[in-house]
Order: C-alpha cells, then sequence, then structure tokens
C-alpha cells in the first residue's frame, strides 16, 4: 500500500516497505506559478497517507487482539505464546516504532531534498500538525471500539491468563508505557518543522514592533499601528489554536513579544509630563486590547469545557424512586473542582478583581443555562432522582460562586436557577401557572421538563429526532429564537396526537392538555 506526496511514495503497510522509493530528487517540483497546485496535491496526498497509516495499525492492532486472545487448536497453546518465544510479544509496538522512525528518517530525506516541501512544512505546519492530532484521534477511537468488542466477546476461562498478556502488551494508543510515549514519538518527527515555524512567527510577531519603533526614534505609534500589532498577535494565537502545546509555544513568543514592546515604550519616557503621558497611554491601549484576546480564547475553552462537565448529568442516577444515598452528584463535586482550578490557574495572578469578575460572570450564566436545559430534558425522573437533582441545584450556586462577586451579581441566570428548583416537585397544573413561566423562565424550558413527566409514547423532541441531549443542545444554541424552540415542540406534541390515532388509542395522556395550553399560550406572547 503505496501513496504519493507530490511525487514522493512513502509505504504504510510494512516496516521494510516504509521507504522513499522515488529517492531525493526524483520528487516532482512546482514550476513558477504552479505553487499552490502543488501545496493542493501535497496536502490531498499528506490526508492519504494519514488514512493509510491508521488502516495499517488498525489491522496491526487487531492481529494483536486476535493472538493474544486465540489458541491452536491442537496443542491449545496461545499464539502469542509462540511469538514471545521469539521476543515479540508487543507486535503493535514494534511496528509503531518502525512506522514513527521511518515518517522522521522519510520526511527529513524528503525536505532535505525538495525547497518547497520544506517551506511548506515549516509555514504551514499547524495544518501538518492538526493532521497528526486527527490521526491520533482516530487511533485511539479504533482502540476504545476494538477494545469494547474484545471484552464483549472474551471467553470468561481466559481472564486471567489474557489480563496478564495485556499487562505486558498495552495498547499504545490507549495508555502510555513507563519509558515510551507513543503520541510523543509520533509528533517527534515534526520537531524541526516546529522549530522554524515558532522561528518564524516571532519574527512575524516582532516586525511591527520594530516597524513602529525604529531606531532613535522619539514619536510613539498610532493607534492604528497599535491595532496592527495586536491584530499579528491575535493571529499567531488563533493559527496556534489547533493544538494545546503548540498554543503554549506560541503564547510564550507573544510574552517575548509583549517585552519588547514595553522595552521600546519605556524608551521613549522623558522628564516632560507629555511624554511620559504617551508612553503610558500605550501601555494602557495595548494592555486592553490583550485581555480583551486573552478573555477570548480563555473563556471559550473553559466554557467548551464546562459544558462537557454538565453533560456528564446521567439518567441512570435520577430515575430512581427511592432516596439518594448520596448528597448530590459526583459530576457536581467534579464541576466545583473545574471551576476551581480555571480561577487558579487563568484568573488568580490578575489583580484587577473588577475586571476579572466583569469578564468571568458569562461562563458562570453560561454553565447555569446548560445545566438548566439539561435538568429538563432527563425522563424518567423518579422521586429519589428529584432530591438528587435539588441537591444539585444547591450545589450549582456554590460551584459558579467563584466566577463572580456574589451569585445574586449573574442576574436572570440566578434567578432562573432559584425559580426552577421549587417546580421539581410540583404538579404539572401548578408547574403550569407559575408565574415564574414565561417571565423568568421560558416556555420552552418549562416544555421540555413537562415532557419529562409524560408516558414513552409523548417522546421529547429529541427523541422524536432521534438525536442526542448532546447533539440536541447544539440545535438549541444555534436556534436561539424561543419561536424556533417552541415550533419544533409542537411539532412533537403533533407527531403524539398522530400516533395515538394511529394506534387507535382513546385518550391522551394526563399532561398533554396541559402542555397544548401552555404551548398556545407561548405562542400568543409572540405576536
Amino acid at each position: 500500500m503505496r501513496i504519493t506526496l507530490s511525487g514522493i511514495q512513502i509505504g504504510t503497510t510494512h516496516p521494510e516497505d516504509l521507504s522513499v522509493t522515488g529517492g531525493p530528487g526524483r520528487a516532482v517540483m512546482p514550476t513558477p506559478g504552479n505553487t499552490a497546485a502543488f501545496r493542493a496535491a501535497l496536502w490531498t496526498n499528506m490526508e492519504k497517507l494519514m488514512d493509510q497509516i491508521c488502516a495499517a495499525c488498525a489491522q496491526v492492532q487487531h492481529l494483536q487482539k486476535v493472538l493474544t486472545k486465540k489458541r491452536d487448536p491442537v496443542s491449545h497453546v496461545c499464539f502469542i505464546e509462540e511469538i514471545v518465544k521469539e521476543g515479540q510479544s508487543d507486535i503493535l509496538y514494534t511496528f509503531w516504532t518502525a512506522v514513527t522512525q521511518t515518517l522522521s528518517s522519510q520526511f527529513q530525506m524528503a525536505t532535505d531534498s525538495s525547497v518547497f516541501l520544506k517551506q511548506a512544512f515549516e509555514g504551514e505546519y499547524p495544518k501538518l500538525l492538526r493532521l497528526y492530532n486527527d490521526l491520533w484521534k482516530r487511533l485511539q477511537q479504533y482502540s476504545q471500539n476494538i477494545q469494547r468488542n474484545f471484552n464483549s466477546s472474551g471467553n470468561t476461562d481466559l481472564f486471567a491468563e489474557l489480563q496478564q498478556m495485556e499487562e505486558d502488551a498495552h495498547d499504545i494508543f490507549m495508555q502510555k508505557k513507563q519509558d515510551y510515549d507513543s503520541e510523543k514519538a509520533l509528533k517527534d518527527s515534526l520537531q524541526p518543522y516546529e522549530a522554524a515555524y515558532l522561528s518564524k512567527s516571532l519574527s512575524r510577531l516582532f516586525d511591527p514592533i520594530n516597524l513602529v519603533f525604529p531606531p532613535g526614534g522619539r514619536n510613539p505609534p498610532s493607534t492604528d499601528e497599535l491595532d496592527s500589532i495586536i491584530k499579528t498577535i491575535a493571529s499567531e494565537l488563533n493559527v496556534a489554536a489547533v493544538d494545546p502545546n503548540l498554543s503554549l509555544a506560541v503564547s510564550k513568543n507573544v510574552a517575548k513579544t509583549i517585552q519588547l514592546y514595553g522595552v521600546k515604550s519605556e524608551q521613549l519616557l522623558s522628564s516632560e509630563c507629555d511624554g511620559s503621558c504617551k508612553a503610558y497611554s500605550l501601555l494602557l491601549h495595548i494592555s486592553v486590547e490583550l485581555w480583551s484576546i486573552y478573555r477570548i480564547h480563555v473563556c471559550a475553552d473553559n466554557q467548551f469545557k464546562l459544558s462537557v462537565f454538565i453533560h456528564k448529568l446521567k439518567q441512570r442516577s435520577l430515575s430512581s424512586s427511592g432516596k439518594p444515598d448520596v448528597p448530590c452528584s459526583l459530576y457536581m463535586k467534579e464541576l466545583q473542582g473545574f471551576i476551581a482550578r480555571v480561577m487558579s490557574d487563568y484568573f488568580r495572578h490578575f489583580e484587577c478583581f473588577d475586571f476579572v469578575f466583569d469578564n468571568t460572570e458569562a461562563i458562570a450564566q453560561r454553565a447555569i443555562e446548560l445545566f438548566i436545559r439539561n435538568a429538563s430534558l432527563l425522563r424518567p425522573l423518579g422521586e429519589g432522582g428529584k432530591m438528587r437533582l435539588a441537591a444539585d441545584f444547591a450545589q450549582m450556586e456554590l460551584a459558579v460562586a467563584p466566577l463572580c462577586r456574589r451569585v445574586s451579581d449573574l442576574g436572570k441566570s440566578y434567578r432562573l436557577l432559584r425559580s426552577f428548583r421549587p417546580l421539581l416537585f410540583q404538579t404539572s397544573e401548578h408547574i403550569a401557572n407559575s408565574p415564574a413561566v414565561g417571565d423568568i423562565i421560558p416556555f420552552s424550558i418549562i416544555l421540555q421538563f413537562l415532557f419529562t413527566r409524560s408516558p414513552p409514547e409523548l417522546k421529547s423532541p429529541f427523541q422524536r429526532a432521534e438525536w442526542s441531549i448532546a447533539r440536541y443542545s447544539q440545535w438549541l444554541d444555534d436556534h436561539p429564537s424561543e419561536k424556533d424552540r417552541l415550533v419544533l415542540i409542537r411539532g412533537a406534541l403533533e407527531a403524539y396526537v398522530q400516533s395515538v390515532r394511529t394506534r387507535e388509542g382513546k385518550e391522551f395522556a394526563p399532561v398533554y392538555p396541559i402542555m397544548v395550553q401552555l404551548l398556545k399560550k407561548a405562542m400568543s406572547t409572540l405576536q
């Protein structure tokens, strides 16, 4: 199995075949004016290379699992034992070592012989790194799938023996060996290109500063020139966002850039008040703009991580009718710990607390919004589950407290959290007539919650569409209009009516007429 990398062929099926068969100097070089086509072909073939590496690793991985599980029908000796005798117990490790070493050597040979290839890998290193990260994620996903299938079909008589063999031959895509990091081994082939990219990135960051602070110059840069510096910093950080380690490395370059800016601004200081005020103004302007960039990157990243935690709200722990054995859900404790770490790692070193809280309050509001959304979708919700969920509501206030001066400062989000909790134990009629509905709690949230009190035949909108809760949550984010949400809910109710008529049912669920009346009230308020 071979693919062409702009004329350079790299084999990926067998370690001995992993070679540049075209040889240095035989790559097809772009002609003047044809560089764009060359780059397009290069990245297309790089994607094919990642596909073939993934396929080859999957085959070897599957082979190792089968050899570990199967026995010779005559001697009853496990096949892997024969390979162990030859010192080759970990086939996948041997193969992966050959793949990573070959990638390093052959990429080095290819870029040494082609200045165009070298420029592409160095100049578009984030794109190359993204391909590697995607490959690694695919390998891990396959490892999870094959392990799940292996566990579900395994022979329990061999459990102890197989467990010992698994300890000797770890899945290198799921966990690290003590002396071997398989992901690092993959990315080691990229080190030369990363170093070159970071060097050029630093130059791109320094250039606008050196341009606006010429040697011997005494005039401060204009606002437009400062904005050019900010845009350069933002651009470098955005491009590096494909990988956490690359983001960290580029952030260090940004820190050097800010230091250079400070030194250049300090040189403008003079005994005259006017000159010092101008220098101070420059520093204040760029500090505000840099905080804006920092806030966008950090807050967006942590809002995503918060959503992952909140989606852990598990159905199976809330359907029981008995008294809960613990005061709140485990995920709530994890959420509290995560928020505490966010504040400690990202924000506590800033002394301007009012400024920090003005920006972190949005994270708290988003966390409450997602929590209420997920709580309104859980079904069925037993009495024990209601008690557990009520405790989670109380803990949610404690969880978001580090993100704001006072939880009550969160305004509508805080009132939503406080107003929804009592509804957990009220009847459907009392919920529909609550003064908080429509004023504090959106009609769509209450209607979603009433679905949880209906029989299975009355499916929630996401169940009718055969979506996961995560996908439905994304749809809600993409459709913030209350009208769009109510229309989707109306479709679920109409589908239920049709299903009852189809099976010639004689009556609707008791909660159905309450939901219809509430939906009519909601739609009338939008007109």
